[in-house]
């Protein structure tokens, strides 16, 4: 097995091209044909951990965090970005970051916070826009069906639960092949005249590639006549935080106590209580002030996150009550959820939680 048969399944799972823009998931050492010995998962990959996958035989870390987020200048061992690189170049160690684009799907980090909370009816907190495509064709009525399922093996068609999703009309096409062509339908410098049916599909737009070579593959003409645009719709699947419900409300009081057992944290900084119970909450790991605007308008009784500064409390408002775990602790168990995923698609190679704690904060 490759390194590259596990990152593609990764990447299925979390697209690439969900990252933020500052964000620098991907392969960031190493090569994808590489022969794989195995994998270490682990929040963020530093020098420990590098030695950590040499000493387990493993040659390759999957870490939430990247190890490089802006270019590096040198590489003379001065910090331990530096440092964490060399080892890992010295070394034939592949690393990997599933970043933002693992918390912006509605399966990734926060689903993973939701889920240790029992949270249900949950959805994405601030869904993105620009991230869907429409598919417009143009098929002889006879063949609609057949090209319809070769787009959907290619992925489109999916809008929440609901799959093979498409809008169609009938209509009449006209053409007329020149003497260089090869039409399907029709004769040379004769005008022709077909029963067609105008197709209409919604897909992700970084699976464009694999559409249309879909759509020219299982299309009977020489020449398929289309057009793809981008559209504004929110993508509900895709995006930042997410927020559900309690089957039951609780105080706030209590509700904290069971954020404590259920994260496994030591402490909560938190904004004062102004109601009398949680309900609806909101869930962003690691840092997440970006999205309090979104949290409050959707009513949530709680905003649980990281990364708080302390002007940035006052603007819960009495509107909310922010709830800051701390980073490491928000994510400490995105890498259980990276292994279980990746167990459930490979049955025969050696998946290692790291045992290194990463968290550069430490309680007295």
């Amino acid at each position: 097995m490759k390194i590259g048969d596990v990152l593609k399944v990764l990447e299925e799972w979390a697209p690439p091209q969900y990252q933020e823009k500052y964000d620098n998931a991907g392969l960031i050492t190493g090569q994808r044909s590489w022969s794989l010995t195995g994998v270490v998962i682990s929040l963020d990959c530093i020098e420990s951990v590098v030695e950590e996958a040499l000493t387990k035989g493993a040659n390759l870390i999957i870490a939430h965090h990247p190890i490089v987020f802006s270019g590096l200048k040198r590489l003379t061992g001065d910090n331990y970005v530096q440092r964490t690189i060399i080892k890992a170049i010295k070394n034939d160690i592949a690393i990997y970051a599933i970043h933002t684009n693992l918390d912006n799907i509605h399966t990734g980090v926060n689903a993973m916070i939701c889920d240790r909370l029992g949270l249900s009816n949950t959805r994405i907190l601030s869904p993105k826009t620009g991230v869907l495509s429409k598919l417009v064709s143009f098929v002889p009525q006879v063949q609609k069906q057949e090209v319809l399922n070769a787009l959907y093996a290619a992925g489109v068609g999916q809008v929440g639960n609901y799959d093979h999703c498409s809008f169609s009309v009938d209509g009449t096409g006209t053409f007329r092949p020149n003497e260089l062509s090869n039409p399907h339908i029709g004769e040379h410098n004769v005008d022709e005249t077909v029963n067609e049916a105008r197709l209409e599909v919604i897909f992700p737009s970084h699976i464009h590639g694999n559409v249309v070579n879909a759509l020219r593959n299982a299309h009977p003409y020489e020449e398929a006549a289309y057009y793809v645009t981008t559209l504004e719709n929110s993508n509900q699947e895709v995006g930042s935080g997410m927020i559900g419900e309690l089957d039951d409300p609780m105080s706030p009081e209590v509700f904290l106590d069971y954020l404590k057992d259920k994260m496994k944290l030591n402490c909560i900084r938190h904004t004062r209580f102004h109601t009398d119970k949680v309900k609806k909450v909101a869930v962003c790991g690691g840092a997440g002030g970006f999205l309090l605007g979104k949290a409050i308008g959707s009513r949530a009784d709680i905003f649980i996150t990281a990364d708080y500064k302390y002007h940035e409390f006052f603007d819960a408002d009495d509107k909310i009550i922010i709830a800051d775990v701390g980073h490491y602790e928000s994510e400490q168990f995105t890498k259980d959820h990276i292994q279980a995923y990746l167990k459930e698609k490979f049955a025969n190679i050696a998946l290692h939680l790291s045992e290194v704690d990463t968290n550069p904060i430490k309680y007295y």
